[in-house]
Parts: C-alpha cells; structure tokens; sequence
C-alpha cells in the first residue's frame, strides 16, 4: 500500500473519531440538560400533605381506570393579584373543577365538571394544627378548597368532597393557578377559542361603569397568557352570565388546549418544557410529586383518542340561586365510571369479552327486599355509616323501585346500626311502603316534612347493598351535552 493510500485511511479514520466524539459530547450534552431538567422540575413541584386526606375513602381499585381531580384555583397570594386583580393575600377557592376518569382501556377519557355554586355536604377536613372540622351540609362546593384558610389552600378538602359525592377513589389531584394556567397557554403557543360576540372589559368586570376597550373580537382567534385567563374568567357578559354557561366555554377551551398537547406530540423532549412551564404554579398529591412521575403519567395518556376524550357536568338544576345535584342521573354517571363505561354505555376496562355459548342464569332476587313500588313518593336518603357511596347505592335502588330520590347526604351521625326510616305529618302511609324496600328498618314520625331514609350498618352488611345495577348508557341529558375534545371550537357551545 502506498503512503499516499495509508494518509487517506488514517485521515478517514481521524474524521470519523473527531465524529464519534462530537456525536458522544453532544449525547453527554443533552443528557446533562435534561438531567439539569429534570432536577430543575422536581424543584418546582409542590405537593400537599396527603394527612389532610379521609381515613374513610373509596376502597383502592374500586375504579378499573384512573380519577384525576383538576382544581384551578382563583388564589390572588402568590403573585397572581397581577393577572386576576383583587387582594394579593385572598387564598381564594375553586373557581374551576373537573374530575377526569382515564378508562382502564387507556383509549377513553371523561372530563365530568363540578359547578362550583353546587351545594354539597363538605365532610370532616383537616385544618391547620391537627383538627378535623364538623360536616358542613348544603355548602358551596367551591367553599371547600378554602376550609382553614391556609396560604396554600385545602386540596385534601376538595378531594374528600368529590369522593363523598361520588364514591369514586380519587388517585391524583393537580391544582393549577392563574399563573400556571398562563405561562401554560403560552408554552403550547396559543390556544384556539370562539367568541359569540364582541367582549368589553366591562363584561369580566360588571362594577365598571363604561364598557372600556375591547378585549375579544366576535369569532374564533387565538389567546394566551393573559388574553387566555381573561377568556376562560369571563362570566357576565355573555349569555345568561351564569356559571353554568362559563363551565361550557372552559370545557371548550380545555378540549382546543388538549388537541395543542396533542398535535405536538407527547414526548418527553415536548413535554419537558411543558412541564417546566407547568410545575412552576402546580400542585400535586404526593403521587406526583416528581418529574419523573409527571411525565410517566402523562406519557400514559398518549394513546387516548381527542374524539374519545368527551366533557360533561355533573347533572344540575337550580336551587334558587345556587346550584343542586340531580339524582338519579348523578348517581348513573359516576356508576358508569366506576364500571368503566362510556357515556353510550361501550365497555372501556380494558378487556376483551368472550361471547357466552349458553346465556347467564338470572340472578336470584334479594332475599333482604320484596317488590316495592314507590310511585309517587319523595324520599332523602341519608348514609348514616361510615361506608363510602352507601347513599347512593340505596338511592339507586329506590329509583329502581320507582321512588323519586331528592337528594343524598351524610346524615348527622354515622353510628346507625339500623336502618331508620322518617316521616312527617300526613306521610305515614308513604313511610310505611318505604319501610318495605328496608326489611327491619325502624319507623318513626318527626315534626319536619317529607319522607327520609337514615341508613344503618345493616344495610351496608346486606349483600343487596353492595350489588349496583350494571350501568349502560348514561341519562339523555348527560350524554347530549358532552363535547369531545376534536370539535370545532365554535361548535356545541351554549351560554346559558
């Protein structure tokens, strides 16, 4: 070989090591800065002390899918007076909250929002210095975040509250505020949004005595930062300026914000700086209170389809100016999930069914009750045990039965060993057909109205209370209403 030919070879190979060295730096490199990033985002993190959580909640798997509460906090400390105006020192409440039931399949989603003028009953919480609060019955939902007035808020309180009203086993909670909200829209570069007509300043804040300028132009645009808190805030000028119609332009707007995600890809090189943005006004249950399990979870949902991930409200009506849960539509709702089923009653846990060669034998009626019918008649059900969703467990059954349940709460006491049914005057005929559906249930006239039901211990022990009907599809009103998160942005939207 001649040195020419030998030059030429060490020469190749020069290159080809200087290559490999740039190609080993710059791997080096990248893994440094995400490793930066990662510790970087594991000091953002805020979690809440997980102490604050009921020693008496749904049981752990009760759900085959997963249930993510989302707060968004209307909180002013913290810097964020600067973007929602007000006192710098109010810990605010939950102005916004959605529970999102991810089905076991991994393919489905539902985002189901709680109004936050709904009246609930808030159950015992942790306040700072170790005590528990009493119940707090025919309370503002949105009041719970605020129980002991504490700088960080009370998410535990929260999460207690919506796993009391829906049986359902909370797994992970996120609170985001104003500014993890803005910095958020702004990382995704903008979110899609449609307005019905021009916006003024003084239709999100009506104490202004001229309309000031104009904030949105009638149509859809694009909105971040900012422009994106005030478009989700917005309440009295449109429509009836309830907040009911707002809960419908945030779904709007949290479906756009998703399809962004989404159209991005997720991945963690795409997600580190969402998340950086993110976690800098995030809080998260210890379950995710790391980079590494933030982003693992949100990888998990990589796999679910925009036109499978839908948006619903709890069912609702108006009590006077407030906001009251319907039953038993509620009940079928949160019944759907726990089972896994979509809102037009699809199988989502995940699993494949086998086609039965010979049909199941009908199950033997309940050797606790005898056929009841309860037409005609109101009744309140109370859960007077300490077993979760007993309430609406019984209610389910007394709908089945044709009583018409209007409402379900913890009762006072949760020491009952037996069932008691109450009535008032001139219902003793009605409270007598309810004791029917309670073999061994107690009967006894008080001075309020109405029929009521206070469930005891020996209804949680008999095997008729633990069996819920198999849900199929959810109630009309429910499923009607349900945007998913691929429509149009100026689709489906109503404003009370």
């Amino acid at each position: 070989m001649s040195n020419h030919s030998k030059r030429r070879r060490r020469k190749r190979r020069s290159k080809a090591r200087v290559a490999l060295t740039i190609c080993l730096s710059l791997l080096v490199l990248v893994g440094a800065g995400a490793g930066w990033l990662y510790l970087k985002l594991d000091g953002n993190i805020t979690t809440f002390d997980s102490a604050g959580l009921s020693g008496n909640r749904p049981r752990a798997g009760s759900s085959k899918g997963e249930n993510v509460l989302v707060i968004g906090s209307d909180a002013r400390n913290d810097g964020n007076a600067a973007l929602g105006g007000g006192d710098k020192n109010d810990v605010g409440r939950s102005d916004t909250t959605f529970l999102l039931h991810i089905y076991a399949d991994h393919k489905h989603a539902l985002a189901v929002s709680i109004p936050r003028d709904t009246l609930v009953t808030i159950p015992p919480c942790k306040v700072p210095g170790g005590s528990w609060t009493a119940a707090q019955p025919d309370t503002m939902f949105n009041a719970a975040y605020s129980v002991g007035q504490t700088a960080t808020g009370n998410p535990a309180c929260t999460q207690n509250t919506v796993e009391q009203l829906t049986g359902l086993r909370v797994d992970h909670t996120v609170v985001v505020d104003f500014k993890g909200f803005a910095r958020l829209t702004e990382v995704v570069g903008g979110v899609k949004v449609c307005l019905p007509q021009d916006v003024y300043e003084n239709d999100l804040n009506p104490h202004r005595t001229t309309p000031g300028k104009l904030l949105f132009k009638k149509g859809e645009q694009t909105v971040s930062g900012q422009r994106a808190l005030d478009y989700v805030r917005i309440r009295h000028g449109i429509g009836d300026g309830s907040d009911i119609g707002r809960i419908k332009r945030q779904q709007a707007f949290v479906a756009s914000l998703l399809k962004e995600v989404k159209s991005k890809g997720l991945t963690p090189v795409k997600l580190l700086p969402l998340a950086d943005a993110a976690t800098k006004s995030l809080t998260v249950d210890p379950g995710l209170g790391s980079a590494d399990k933030l982003i693992s979870f949100a990888m998990s949902l990589q796999d679910i389809d925009l036109h499978n991930t839908k948006f619903v409200t709890v069912p609702w009506r108006y009590e006077g100016s407030r906001v009251a849960i319907v039953q038993p539509d509620a009940d079928e709702l949160f019944a759907a999930l726990k089972a896994d089923r979509t809102i037009d009653g699809k199988n989502a846990d995940g699993k494949k069914t086998k086609p039965s060669a010979t049909p199941s034998p009908s199950p033997s009626p309940s050797p606790t009750s005898a056929p009841v019918s309860g037409t005609g008649i109101d009744v309140a059900v109370y859960n007077g045990t300490t077993v979760t969703g007993l309430a609406n467990r019984a209610a389910a059954a007394l709908t089945a039965d044709g009583f018409t349940v209007t409402g379900t709460a913890t009762a006072t006491a949760q020491d009952h060993a037996t069932t008691l049914v109450e009535y008032g005057p001139g219902l003793e005929s009605q409270a007598q057909t309810l004791v029917r559906a309670f073999p061994g249930a107690g009967l006894e006239a008080v001075t309020g109205s109405g029929v009521s039901v206070v469930l005891g211990q020996s209804y949680a022990d008999a095997p008729a209370a633990t069996a819920s009907p198999a849900p199929t599809a959810l109630p009309s009103e429910v499923a009607d209403g349900a945007r998913s998160a691929d429509d149009n942005p100026c689709s489906n939207l109503t404003y009370g």
